[in-house]
């Protein structure tokens, strides 16, 4: 007798004993393969698959060798060159997917792709079909991974923007080719139709088989290519063993146009049934087409950013002794590489000008519609508009490293992100449609007993199309889409997983004072000598002391210039940063060794001993102190302006009845003084990291949602602290990265309107489902009871998912702020 394999139900080779331990029995698998897989799935406590399964397991079909070797192809070195990024240990691709129909379809691929050992994290983005993966390259090649995607169903291959812009154009000429044969098959089956309905007891026999033939031949079209794509994703259902949006509206055409055909060979007379399939189709299609188009304008701020970057520049290799360009694809260029950029061009780099004066702008970047001026020595971005001057300017970063590249991660990030509501909709759709194909079948039989089976059947066919949760899987992705897109286009990028339902119950926003209500720009105002040293002296020591931070009270002294006095040899010896406290140095000034400190006066009192009595100076803006082991040398006091419209931001948000806090590591006075010109009531000074985090978790234990805005390497474990946290324009790259939220521009009154989209972004996701939940609730028992026909339950079913849709795209446009009320207060 033949053994059968545990696992995938093939016979067991002769000879061959691989076997799996189940319910404490020796289970025969056919392959090492079946073995593993069978192991795992009883490892991971899953035993139980193998009692609710209906059907063994069948062995996954591979692609044609010519296609496998085609994809091994992107596991060489070269190749990826192009579009793979090595960070450490792992790398990173943006992938573009094929066959993607919804929003179930996006949540299979993840939860395949994320079950794979080796894959460490997956946003795909089901808005623009873009997926971003990051594997380690020692557990996982690039090629299983396409492999993997392309055996559940669907197609991978490295992001291009023109193809994928090429495959847009294609799947929208399909949609409206498609929909043209449905739309002309639905009137002409109706032209054959319409006379049954009229006079159907009064046309003779042979005239009625005409008319039926008519409808048969009419509508072929329309089942072989029309439908084509619900076919599809049904297989694809089936293979992969759950029940996703296409199976009910597959089997819906299949069994009514089955029916159709056993009326017309039995002229069984009750009915064309070639009608409905067309009028079915046509309504189905035209709602996916309308929901091709939405996705893709709400999905439309990343893609908008990926196609800034040019393909060609203008590069030139012998400069600056000679000055001759040549054509140079971007995606070759490296760091250090010389590149003209004509008026009205691209920037193609992120990097340093080096000669020429222009006007750059910004918009698409940072929502700032005025040009920004760019001279020699100052930076430019990669994907902002030349619109003056030639510039020649030296490349610093390029592809995957560029800020534009850093947005478009950021992007796909938010576009990914999935609020709990989402994931429970998902986890809801996936059961209901199951259990709608359960419910068909006592529908069937019980209308079949009751009437008939012509009766019974179109019942059934509305029942499988009216309910089909498309409504339900939208409503949330789209909205998020929608808002994230609408935010990138002002300069807002939201980056974190939940963080527009969050933001949405903010009830408190902690303000950095430094570089965010700030200008972040100080400037020394005087330097209080403290020992017969001369300025020039103690500003030298100072700036050796700053040589490598980029805080920007250390740039404010490292751009300070005197007049007078002489300056000192000096040599830099080890070096001690305490982030938050200060600096400081081993320092051989004109020959004599000393530790040098600079900074708050507490630490450079560790080394200078007793602080001076200028400490408690009432002199308005921030102090640095410097002093060695012989005492404190001097205090540079500088101050730093409030950002243009910080006043009026404050005043917005309290509108909101939002408590505002400041939180500073400054003195006293400075701090002071910021608070009282904004009529921020809560705020603390000389506060040090830790501090900042424990101020942050005793707000969260009296049940406040916090909000944090800062732009410093200090501010970065509160930011991570904070139930949402946004890291400011100009921010450091730690900030930037560990932020929830990113500003791009220098703007404050993002702040507010953010806080009103999120507010709208929560409102409306809240309006879709309960839309979506009450039209379900709605149209089973009206279809079981046989009050709905099939074209009108296909037409309910295209509606309420273009309502959806319709509600979804609110958000895409610029929101005004007609009112500083959260919306869930209007």
């Amino acid at each position: 007798m033949k053994k059968t394999c545990f696992h995938c139900g093939l016979d067991v080779p002769e000879h061959l004993h691989l076997t799996v331990r189940y319910e404490n029995e020796d289970r025969e698998t056919c392959c090492a393969g079946c073995q593993a897989v069978a192991q795992s799935i009883i490892d991971a406590g899953l035993g139980s698959y193998y009692k609710q399964r209906t059907a063994d397991a069948q062995k996954t079909e591979l692609p044609p060798q010519e296609i496998l070797d085609q994809i091994r192809l992107y596991d060489l070195p070269e190749v990826q060159s192009d579009f793979v990024e090595t960070h450490g240990g792992t790398r990173e691709a943006v992938l573009m997917l094929g066959g993607i129909t919804c929003a179930a379809c996006v949540w299979l691929i993840e939860q395949r792709l994320l079950r794979t050992d080796g894959i460490v994290r997956i946003d795909l983005n089901y808005s623009t079909h873009r997926c971003r993966v990051v594997w380690d390259d020692k557990k996982i090649r690039l090629s299983d991974i396409l492999l993997k995607i392309r055996q559940t169903g669907y197609t991978a291959a490295p992001y291009d923007a023109q193809k994928i812009e090429a495959a847009n154009q294609k799947e929208r000429k399909q949609y409206i080719v498609r929909l043209a044969v449905a739309g002309l098959g639905m009137m002409q089956t109706m032209m054959f139709a319409l006379p049954t309905y009229l006079y159907g007891g009064d046309i003779e026999p042979d005239f009625l088989k005409i008319l039926h033939w008519g409808g048969f031949l009419m509508v072929l079209p329309v089942v072989f290519y029309c439908a084509v794509p619900f076919y599809q994703g049904a297989l694809r259902d089936l293979k992969n063993r759950r029940a996703g949006m296409d199976t009910p509206i597959a089997a819906a055409i299949i069994m009514t146009f089955a029916a159709g055909i056993y009326s017309l060979a039995t002229n069984a007379g009750q009915g064309m049934y070639f009608e409905s399939i067309a009028m079915l189709l046509f309504f189905l299609l035209g709602g996916r087409f309308m929901e091709h188009i939405a996705r893709r304008k709400a999905g439309d701020a990343a893609e908008r950013l990926v196609k800034l970057i040019p393909a060609f520049c203008h590069r030139m290799p012998g400069y600056p002794a000679v000055q001759d360009v040549r054509e140079a694809a971007v995606v070759k260029l490296q760091a250090g590489d010389v590149v003209l950029v004509k008026p009205g061009e691209t920037i193609p780099v992120d990097g340093t000008v080096l000669e020429g004066a222009s006007t750059v702008d910004e918009s698409m970047l940072t929502g700032e519609s005025l040009p920004v001026a760019k001279m020699p020595s100052e930076k430019v971005t990669a994907g902002t508009l030349n619109t003056q001057s030639p510039l020649i300017i030296r490349t610093d970063r390029t592809g995957g490293g560029t800020r534009l590249s850093h947005i478009v991660r950021l992007l796909d990030r938010a576009l990914a992100q999935k609020p709990r509501t989402a994931e429970l909709a998902e986890q809801y759709a996936s059961t209901f449609v199951f259990g709608e194909l359960l419910l068909a079948v006592p529908v069937f039989i019980g209308w079949m007993f009751y009437a008939d089976a012509h009766t019974a059947l179109w019942i059934t066919v509305a029942l499988l199309v009216i309910t089909c949760p498309c409504a339900l899987s939208l409503a949330t992705p789209t909205a998020l889409a929608a808002s994230t897109g609408a935010l990138a286009r002002e300069g807002i990028l939201i980056s974190g997983k939940q963080t527009l339902e969050t933001l949405a119950q903010t009830t408190d926003i902690i303000f950095d004072k430094t570089g965010t209500l700030t200008r972040g720009n100080p400037t020394v105002s005087r330097i209080s000598l403290l020992s017969g040293t001369d300025e020039a002296f103690v500003l030298a020591v100072a700036q050796a002391l700053e040589q490598q931070s980029e805080h920007p009270l250390a740039r404010a002294i490292l751009n300070h210039r005197v007049s007078d006095g002489m300056i000192p040899d000096i040599r830099v010896g080890q070096r001690l940063n305490h982030v938050g406290e200060g600096v400081g140095a081993q320092l051989t000034v004109n020959g004599e060794t000393q530790v040098w400190a600079l900074g708050r006066a507490a630490y450079v009192a560790k080394i200078a001993g007793e602080p001076p009595q200028d400490e408690q100076s009432s002199e308005s803006g921030s102090a640095v102190y410097l002093g060695n082991q012989l005492g404190f040398q001097a205090v540079f006091y500088l101050q730093d302006p409030l950002k243009e419209g910080a006043e009026e931001v404050v005043r917005k948000l309290k509108r909101q009845h939002l408590t505002l806090h400041l939180l500073s590591g400054d003195r006293e006075t400075a701090v002071a003084e910021t608070a009282r010109a904004l009529g921020i009531a809560h705020y603390r000074t000389q506060a040090m990291p830790e501090d900042k985090l424990e101020y942050v978790k005793a707000l969260q234990k009296e049940g406040k949602k916090v909000l944090m805005i800062g732009d410093g390497i200090n501010d970065a474990p509160v930011l991570a602290q904070a139930d949402t946290s946004a890291a400011v324009a100009g921010g450091t790259d730690i900030a930037r990265d560990g932020a929830d939220i990113v500003l791009l521009n220098e703007d404050l009154n993002t702040v507010p309107h953010m806080l009103v989209q999120a507010g709208r972004t929560r409102q409306i996701i809240r309006q879709n489902l309960s839309w979506a939940g009450a039209y379900n609730i709605i149209a089973v028992p009206l279809a079981v009871l046989g009050y709905v026909q099939p074209w009108i339950a296909a037409l309910g079913m295209s509606f309420s998912s273009l309502v959806v849709l319709g509600n979804a795209m609110r958000l895409h446009k610029q929101a005004d702020m007609p009112s500083e009320k959260m919306p869930s207060e209007q």
